[in-house]
């Protein structure tokens, strides 16, 4: 571990701990704007976007058109990472994240304004797919710095939970987007949803972002940025080159370890509240209700279990408990789809949860220590939020647009998600079981 995270100022511990608390604030209230719009976008795209503005193709073809525009915003978030990081490792992590926020606001406000492949042909799609790589590379540098300046700011030993507020604000973002979706759907016909209805939400993103941007200008940078800039001024050399180079010629391994590690992540919730809700609905003849509501349901319950398996992780070990989510969701992966194929409510909900509130959030509680730890302060945000984002691509974007591939080319048939979903959550877990502790 870099010297500097155990760096603390003698005598100042509560201006310190009053660091920590804005910090974490700030964190989480950017982190629920940026993963209510991003999410929004995947829910949108499972219900709306394949006749909205692919109404020329096969539904199952329009289907696999909207998932593709979802994952063309993980494309761009490696790109997001190394400018944010670069910048956010340069100047300060503060000034990128309110950066962050505002690009994410704008992009998903023009989303909800977009006109229809009715109205402009097929100028929708195509500003339809540059505005998801505005929210891509939006969010590949909010990460980052969220998770840097939570984790840089907290107390030693309580690292794993000042940061979870990074993760909650997936959950908080899920449960928005997710209920105002739900919300407007129940009010309205379907037709009325399809026409105007799915708007809503996106220009609803206003709001957020303005009070996102409040909370965060009260925050402060953290002291160890501090400090590195100190030692760079101090020693202009050991600053030369690129930051996201100098991290992957210092530490080339991680950047692969952390591909691996957010494989189960990545899996477990984007087949739980993306891809099963477009699967369930359109072979399966559930309704779209059901999965929105899981979707509640497991935003909800990830704002008490994120934090509470971080608490844990403080105690016990981090690796301990993402061993044991990485170990849930191999096991819950079959399941999960033996209870779609029976259409058995209770079976869905129970293994939704399992993977997607206990394993995913097992997982993910654990990450922004873990990660930011495998590489030096003068260039973590480049090394981790390039890293994150990288895996987000690999593990992440293009997750519902495989599986709904994988379907299609099955004739209808699960069992070849339910195995993509279990080796990711298996590949997770035996690098978990084999990596060894870094020091930066």
């Amino acid at each position: 571990m870099d010297s500097t995270l155990t760096s603390e100022r003698p005598g100042d511990t509560l201006h310190a701990l009053s660091r920590a608390k804005r910090a974490a604030w700030g964190s989480f209230a950017g982190a629920v704007v940026d993963w209510y719009d991003f999410l929004l976008y995947g829910i949108t795209a499972a219900l709306v976007f394949n006749h909205a503005f692919f109404p020329q193709i096969s539904p199952a073809m329009g289907t696999l058109a909207a998932f593709a525009t979802f994952g063309v915003g993980f494309l761009f978030r490696p790109l997001g990472g190394i400018i944010f990081g670069h910048f956010g490792d340069r100047l300060g992590r503060k000034r990128m994240l309110m950066l962050t926020v505002w690009i994410m606001g704008c992009a998903t406000a023009a989303i909800g304004l977009l006109p229809s492949f009715d109205q402009i042909g097929w100028l929708a799609p195509v500003l339809l797919v540059t505005l998801r790589a505005i929210q891509g590379f939006a969010v590949g540098g909010e990460w980052g710095g969220a998770a840097l300046l939570s984790v840089e700011s907290a107390p030693e030993k309580k690292k794993a939970f000042y940061s979870s507020g990074v993760q909650v604000g997936y959950g908080v973002g899920l449960l928005l987007s997710t209920g105002l979706v739900s919300l407007i759907s129940h009010f309205t016909s379907d037709q009325q949803f399809l026409s105007w209805g799915w708007r809503l939400p996106f220009i609803f993103s206003v709001l957020l972002v303005a009070v996102a941007l409040w909370i965060r200008c009260g925050m402060q940078e953290s002291e160890e940025f501090e400090q590195a800039t100190l030692q760079q001024t101090s020693a202009p050399e050991a600053s030369a080159g690129l930051p996201v180079i100098q991290a992957m010629l210092r530490h080339p391994g991680a950047f692969l370890q952390i591909i691996a590690l957010r494989l189960c992540e990545l899996l477990t919730m984007y087949i739980v509240t993306t891809f099963a809700l477009n699967y369930s609905t359109q072979s399966l003849g559930l309704s779209r209700e059901l999965f929105l509501n899981i979707g509640l349901l497991v935003g909800a319950v990830s704002c008490i279990t994120i934090p509470c398996f971080a608490w844990l992780a403080d105690r016990y070990g981090r690796r301990r408990i993402y061993i044991a989510g990485a170990l849930i969701g191999t096991l819950s992966a079959i399941p999960f789809f033996m209870a779609l194929e029976t259409r058995s409510v209770a079976g869905i909900i129970f293994f939704s949860l399992m993977l997607a509130n206990i394993a995913h959030d097992m997982v993910v509680c654990v990450q922004q220590p873990m990660f930011t730890e495998m590489f030096g302060a003068r260039y973590r945000y480049s090394g981790a939020g390039v890293g994150y984002q990288v895996a987000s691509v690999v593990g992440g974007g293009f997750t519902p647009f495989i599986a709904a591939a994988l379907v299609t080319w099955s004739e209808g048939a699960w069992h070849s998600v339910a195995l993509y979903l279990t080796a990711g959550c298996l590949i997770s877990l035996l690098v978990a079981i084999f990596m060894k502790p870094r020091r930066a």
